[in-house]
């Protein structure tokens, strides 16, 4: 099995690195605009191989998609940060043109590929690449509810002062501070929900850290996270090469799912050998589904901005 990962930078390495030591693939291809750049993550990650014992073939390349030729699954993640000054709308016009170019080279060596989208902002690229390639909605996925999730279940964890792979947790909608939904009703610790445990007022907090977790560890670190990022992606990679069929949030073109049509957004998903195997329809009440409506119209207006690309 072969994933090609498009950005070698912070999270896309994370990516490769992950997926190698855990065997996910056999060989993984790491591509980038930059001279060297890929190459050189590629050969330290390679030379892991011998004191962590893993047999995946890692590779680089500097802008030459014929080497991704045969990928299972393309990984995307190029694109740049939103800079000081610049508006939403600039910078899903950049983005936008970035990652639509690479689809259509990916798809010419790999037609069969599933697409995994990690650019910002992320539901919009994913309908961007959806729109613009003409692929099935079940190979076109954004990541970002699996990262959100993995949040939760830690900001979940320490307000339970329980270990994290005890805790159950799910956020859908947007992938964005204001438009994500971390779903503190359906939380559970070992199978017993956990309002049990904690008070409305903690979980309210748990729920207001996970929607600014990217927001605080970019405040920490200067920059964005990549190690949780990062290991995300391989996780939904697994899923997929490995037909787990895992239950993950994902961002997914939806048509009359949870009442919205014709747009990518957070909701639970099989995820498998076909890439979305099945959208899971989990029953909201009132309140979670005015939230998500009210998401999904923020995704929508974004996705707007895209008309001068599509």
């Amino acid at each position: 099995m072969k994933v090609t990962i498009v950005g070698a930078g912070n999270v896309g390495a994370t990516c490769a690195d992950v997926i190698s030591y855990r065997g996910i693939a056999s060989e993984v291809v790491l591509l980038d605009i930059k001279e060297g750049f890929a190459e050189g993550k590629a050969m330290d990650i390679m030379q892991c191989a011998t004191t962590t014992v893993f047999n995946t073939k890692v590779s680089g390349s500097t802008n030459d998609y014929s080497k991704t030729a045969g990928s299972d699954v393309v990984v995307i993640t190029s694109g740049i940060p939103r800079k000081p000054g610049m508006t939403r709308e600039e910078l899903i016009g950049i983005n936008a043109g970035i990652v639509k170019s690479v689809a259509d080279n990916v798809l010419t060596h790999s037609p069969n590929a599933i697409i995994v989208v990690v650019s910002n902002p992320m539901d919009t690229m994913t309908y961007l690449t959806l729109k613009a390639t003409g692929l099935p909605k079940n190979r076109v996925i954004g990541m970002g509810g699996a990262l959100d999730s993995s949040r939760f279940k830690y900001f979940l964890s320490q307000a339970l002062q329980k270990p994290g792979n005890d805790v159950q947790g799910m956020v859908i909608g947007g992938h964005g501070d204001t438009t994500m939904i971390p779903l503190t009703r359906l939380a559970s610790y070992n199978g017993s929900p956990v309002s049990n445990f904690l008070s409305q007022e903690e979980m309210d907090k748990v729920a207001a850290s996970t929607m600014v977790g990217g927001a605080t560890l970019t405040g920490l670190l200067g920059t964005s996270a990549w190690y949780a990022p990062g290991a995300s992606v391989a996780y939904l990679v697994d899923s997929i090469l490995n037909d787990q069929r895992r239950m993950i949030p994902c961002s997914v073109m939806l048509e009359g799912e949870y009442g919205q049509n014709d747009i990518c957004i957070g909701v639970p998903c099989i995820i498998g050998k076909n890439g979305i195997e099945e959208i899971v329809d989990i029953q909201l009440n009132d309140a979670e589904k005015a939230l998500f409506a009210k998401s999904a119209e923020a995704v929508r207006n974004m996705n707007a901005d895209l008309k001068s690309v599509l």
